[in-house]
């Protein structure tokens, strides 16, 4: 569980959303640092909120510091980070907001602890692999990272010298390379309108 300084005004959020439950929902975004994540979250986000949703983007690198300021990048720390990401994710969503997590979450166990604690709420949850081959993200390197790890300053890249685990079933799987921003975000209004009951 994040912890409880962090929880404060995500209790407000929830509990003004409180009307809508049932309407709410994860979108996980998953993939390599720079495949598009938080811009499909950010475009998907604008798109849902112009036609009424209750929405809140939850992006990893911002999210991190608040929830995870202890943790490193080992496996167990960026296991524990996706878990307390998902936390949260799935608090809003039983609570009617449409969350978008843009989260990098490498290994598929933790993602499938996410989908699970979603399950058992009666939350849905809808995965997505953002699968930009990772030359395409090494060419963008938004956050300058790639260059780091050639640079040799850094090490335990995912997608380079770190793994990466792609999901092997996704609800969806978009590669921004082939696929406009807009292209993309009509299919993930597709996928997570379909069933919502607004």
């Amino acid at each position: 569980m994040p912890p409880q300084t962090a929880l404060e005004p995500l209790a407000a959020i929830a509990s003004a959303a409180g009307n809508d439950v049932g309407t709410g929902a994860t979108v996980w975004f998953t993939g390599l640092p720079s495949a598009g994540k938080t811009t499909l979250a950010l475009a998907l986000a604008d798109r849902l909120r112009s036609a009424g949703h209750r929405v809140e983007v939850l992006d990893g690198d911002a999210v991190r510091p608040v929830l995870s300021p202890e943790l490193g990048y080992s496996r167990a720390d960026r296991d524990a980070n996706v878990a307390r990401i998902g936390w949260v994710a799935e608090l809003l969503a039983r609570n009617g907001v449409i969350v978008l997590a843009a989260v990098v979450s490498p290994f598929a166990a933790a993602r499938d602890q996410v989908r699970q604690r979603h399950t058992e709420g009666g939350t849905r949850y809808f995965e997505v692999h953002v699968a930009t081959a990772v030359e395409v993200c090494a060419e963008r390197d938004v956050k300058g990272l790639y260059a780091r790890q050639r640079e040799g300053a850094m090490s335990g890249l995912t997608g380079i010298d770190g793994e990466y685990e792609p999901p092997l079933s996704p609800e969806l799987r978009v590669d921004t390379a082939v696929l406009s921003v807009s292209d993309a975000v009509e299919r993930l209004d597709r996928l997570v309108t379909k069933e919502n009951p607004t």
